[in-house]
């Protein structure tokens, strides 16, 4: 008997949900460890914490959490979606919808953009190492005999995941849901045991109670939001996965499951607190019975491999996404799931995000240390995320509703604010360091693309139209030998420099010449049968234009199997088929257009960028490069 279309939607619904809850909410699931404990040691100094501090603050972090997660991202930004996808690049490739290129607002939406995007490497290596390295301190609790024995497992546990990275989260993916899902209850169960004992401290649901913590010491409780945000990091990651399980998956997950288990357990170690404040020490872990905190440590330590896992897998998202608009040299991208299109891994973004974790472990040796690094890219990121959300969803709307939006995410605008503001007090402690990673990976990025705009208006001076150029090729031919030639271009109406050099040294051209030009546009996916489009120019010239979204892959065979579909005249066999590339040496000019640093770094990155045969799957035994000269 067949399962109804109901039943099957039902289900497949719950299997999202399942898998949104393992790789969704990992990081911001993991938050409990040190969140409140950070934001109450930053308000008494250390010392034990009184109860009007563990009122105003779980007041705080419930509100925070209501703010920005409940409200701002799930209610609102969620509806800025570029074709469902979500994340700062697909945004800001939204938001520059419209616009002419070039112009100033749309420079300001990039660097804005770009800058976002930067900070997430800043926090893709910050996240695994606070927060496995906060999971294994629990063992402190047992007995100070095992401190030693933290920072050797901290970086054991994150080179193993590390070098699982190659065989993708497809792996582990099925476990993903049901660790956290088990997480998830163990938070709830805790913490409302906690809370029967002491129900009084369901009091700090109200509001009122952080009004009264601001009034009380305004420095204080601002400057103590610069851990409080510790609260809500991980809450971008819900936008940014809204592709792979959709906004109706996530809310579920969220309301259901995720919110009802963080503020349980926030309150549970509140209520701990209030019975004995020095539970300061670990209250996360003292909430357990005596018996259970070394299959918590277990437990805790599975959580935050997966809220790691989801930060390393976001990494390669942006990289990927910042090759295909431009940002960033081509890099080796190998795809670890047949199924699902999200699983990939990049080998060099891999090993770099390793060392930079294992350096911060031995670096900062606590996660109390690395807290202080903890929350500005996160901020500045949700700070640049409402900003251009404000952009895009107050597009298209007039009057009353345009107010109305405006309102709204002026007031998240302003939660992010406070929040980035409270953050700046971190920077002489740690958080100069996650700022410096995104100026880096900024300035890396924006010189690429400088770079790159340059050297292809360089290419374009002097160039001959194509339709021209191949109208006199068919009225005067060169000699012709027998195969396909395809010339790989960037530029769809112009003569390639390859077909030039070609001519000019080996005086021949094949029997069938096809121009390919590959590029990307700012959504996400294009349709398949939208992908590919054949211009016959001549008898024997075609050119192939094929548009690709930014998260789509790049491959010259599927593209050449399109092509035959609507030209099956044009056979490419394999072994009477030549690629021809141009290949670029940069060399100084009079008058360079990019400094000297910049000309340099962009150099070295052009040398180390992944080779255009590798990029494009082309057979490098078919493939001949013509090189040449650019000034720059």
């Amino acid at each position: 008997m067949n399962a109804s279309p109901t039943s099957t939607g039902h289900s497949k619904q719950a299997g999202l949900v399942l898998a949104a809850i393992g790789v969704v909410f990992g990081d911001i699931g993991t938050s409990p460890l040190y969140a409140l404990k950070e934001s109450l040691l930053h308000a008494g100094g250390h010392s034990m914490p009184i109860a009007t501090h563990i009122f105003g603050i779980l007041s705080l972090i419930f509100w925070s959490i209501m703010m920005v997660v409940s409200f701002k991202y799930l209610l609102a930004i969620m509806r800025a979606d570029n074709k469902g996808e979500g994340g700062i690049l697909a945004l800001m490739a939204l938001a520059q919808r419209g616009l002419s290129q070039g112009g100033r607002r749309s420079r300001v939406i990039v660097i804005v953009g770009i800058f976002g995007a930067a900070l997430f490497y800043g926090d893709g290596m910050i996240t695994p190492a606070i927060s496995v390295l906060s999971a294994f301190e629990g063992i402190s609790v047992i007995s100070h005999t095992f401190d030693a024995f933290i920072i050797p497992l901290t970086i054991a546990v994150l080179i193993g995941l590390f070098m699982l990275q190659k065989r993708g989260t497809a792996v582990v993916g099925k476990l993903f849901g049901p660790i956290i899902c088990v997480w998830f209850t163990t938070l709830a169960i805790l913490g409302m045991l906690s809370i029967l004992k002491t129900p009084e401290v369901l009091l700090a649901l109200s509001p009122v109670y952080a009004v009264r913590f601001f009034a009380a010491s305004p420095f204080l409780a601002f400057t103590t939001l610069g851990a409080v945000v510790l609260a809500v990091t991980g809450g971008e990651a819900l936008y940014a996965d809204m592709g792979h399980f959709g906004r109706s998956a996530i809310r579920k997950a969220w309301f259901f499951l995720a919110l009802p288990a963080l503020t349980l357990n926030y309150f549970g170690q509140g209520a701990l607190l209030l019975r004995a404040p020095e539970a300061i020490k670990n209250p996360f872990y003292l909430l357990a019975p005596e018996w259970a905190i070394i299959p918590m440590v277990i437990l805790a330590a599975c959580a935050t491999v997966i809220a790691s896992q989801a930060v390393i897998s976001g990494a390669f998202s942006v990289t990927n996404q910042a090759v295909h608009l431009g940002y960033c040299p081509r890099m080796a991208v190998k795809h670890t799931s047949e199924h699902e299109m999200g699983q990939i891994y990049v080998p060099q973004i891999n090993w770099f995000l390793l060392v930079a974790v294992i350096l911060l472990v031995l670096a900062f040796k606590s996660s109390g240390n690395l807290a202080s690094a903890y929350g500005f890219s996160v901020c500045a990121t949700m700070v640049i995320e409402t900003s251009i959300a404000l952009t895009v969803l107050s597009r298209g709307v007039k009057g009353a509703t345009r107010l109305l939006v405006y309102a709204v995410l002026g007031c998240f605008l302003l939660v992010d604010l406070t929040f980035l503001s409270a953050n700046m007090f971190k920077l002489v402690e740690g958080g100069w360091l996650p700022l410096m990673i995104g100026l880096t990976v900024f300035s890396l990025m924006m010189t690429w693309k400088r770079g790159r705009s340059i050297l292809y208006g360089k290419l374009r001076e002097g160039e001959l139209p194509l339709k021209g150029f191949v109208e006199s090729l068919e009225m005067a031919p060169p000699q012709r030998v027998e195969g396909v030639a395809i010339f790989m271009t960037g530029s769809a109406d112009s003569v390639p420099h390859a077909l030039l050099h070609n001519l000019k040294h080996n005086k021949v051209l094949h029997e069938q010449v096809v121009f390919m030009t590959v590029q990307t546009t700012d959504v996400p996916y294009v349709p398949c049968n939208e992908q590919v489009v054949v211009h016959q120019l001549g008898k024997t010239f075609y050119q192939v234009i094929a548009t690709l979204g930014f998260k789509d892959d790049v491959s010259v065979s599927s593209i050449q199997n399109r092509v035959v579909e609507l030209h099956p005249e044009l056979g490419f066999d394999m072994m009477s088929t030549s690629y021809f590339l141009s290949r670029e040496t940069m060399v100084p000019a009079a008058n360079p257009a990019m400094s000297w640093w910049r000309r340099q770094l962009f150099s070295v990155m052009s040398r180390n960028a992944m080779r255009a045969t590798d990029y494009f799957g082309i057979p490098p035994n078919r493939v001949v490069e013509m090189g040449m000269q650019i000034e720059m």
